[in-house]
């Protein structure tokens, strides 16, 4: 299933990269460009022991994909969340 979400925080990027490992297509939306570079290299811009070992085989299989376009990310998504927790935004 194509899934979109809004947000890459902890509860964001935690969740997408849970459900993009049960074999899902996750797209990850967020505003902010460098975290989106630091997302589509395979390096989490929070800490989570074992997170990079997880992401990694899913953006390489293209199930977990980065960007700063929400109309790109919910095009053709069945379903959609937001996790924007980031304070002050």
């Amino acid at each position: 299933m194509k899934i979109a979400m809004i947000g890459t925080g902890y509860v964001g990027l935690m969740s997408k990269v849970c459900i993009s490992d049960f074999g899902h297509d996750m797209a990850c939306v967020d505003k902010l460009p460098e975290w989106i570079e630091m997302l589509d290299r395979g390096t989490p811009p929070i800490y989570e022991p074992g997170l990079e070992a997880v992401m990694t085989p899913d953006i390489a299989s293209g199930r977990l994909r980065f960007t700063a376009d929400p109309a790109a990310a919910v095009d053709s998504a069945r379903a959609g969340f937001v996790t924007y927790e980031r304070v002050g935004l």
